[in-house]
């Protein structure tokens, strides 16, 4: 496994004691798969990927990429957070290069592979734009071109596409599937979106609440990954089943509550 998470623990501080956010969670992703980890509000999708980007430390358990333990961020992690992150004031271009900077990347070789990877993300023309000018789905792109930039081994995505209207989101998706396909990167992503999880994973993780917990690991087989699959009995059944399981996972959290 290229990824590997093992017994994984996080809990937190309170005034009223410990609150466990994560317990007991174990998962490996091999390298180059698409997966998808899923749950409601509470389940500790955020926190989890926290831990695999090393921005915050487990409990106890363990992070391994590659067989060496996750102790901190690197270079072979890229991140994409909901919200863009681009600095205002920069264009396009120096948006993308500027993780490239901060480790010291001579200028021509930053500059490079930074409109490289606009070019992959299909915003060359774009390069001397600053983000205002850009729509949500091409900020969006341009946050993806940045990690991408500097060739990490694996892109960890937080929600990446909740703040965009839906056919922004929908054209999204098929740019990402495309992306993945002509890159291979590994990509780990939390959505509590069913359908994009089904959409765009080989693997689901479906997270159980309160606390955060793998309650299922669903392998997605789907004959395309066109648009016209969404109306395919077989999308409707992978869908339903993974809705039924977080559902009944959240009336079992109420109960407990």
């Amino acid at each position: 496994m290229f990824l590997e998470v093992d017994r994984l623990n996080k809990e937190f501080a309170t005034r009223l004691g410990p609150l466990v956010v994560l317990k007991d969670i174990n998962l490996g992703v091999k390298k180059g798969e698409f997966v998808c980890a899923v749950g409601a509000s509470g389940s500790g999708k955020s926190t989890l990927l926290r831990q695999i980007a090393g921005l915050d430390q487990p409990t106890s358990g363990e992070v391994r990429i590659a067989g060496k333990t996750v102790t901190g961020p690197g270079p072979d992690r890229g991140m994409v957070f909901q919200h863009y992150t681009l600095y205002p004031w920069m264009n396009v271009q120096q948006n993308t290069e500027f993780g490239l900077k901060l480790q010291g990347v001579p200028k021509q070789i930053r500059r490079e592979q930074a409109s490289y990877y606009l070019s992959v993300v299909g915003l060359t023309q774009f390069a001397k734009s600053l983000p205002k000018e850009l729509s949500g789905g091409m900020k969006q792109r341009v946050a993806i071109a940045r990690a991408l930039a500097a060739e990490p081994q694996m892109l960890l995505m937080d929600e990446p596409f909740g703040a965009l209207d839906v056919h922004t989101k929908e054209s999204m998706h098929e740019f990402m599937l495309d992306l993945w396909q002509r890159t291979g990167i590994t990509i780990f992503m939390i959505t509590h979106d069913v359908e994009e999880a089904v959409f765009l994973a080989n693997r689901i993780f479906a997270l159980g609440a309160r606390p955060g917990t793998v309650r299922k690991i669903m392998n997605i087989n789907l004959p395309n990954r066109g648009h016209t699959i969404k109306r395919n009995s077989i999308f409707h059944d992978y869908r339903d089943e993974l809705m039924d399981l977080l559902r009944q996972h959240g009336q079992e959290a109420l109960a407990a509550a």
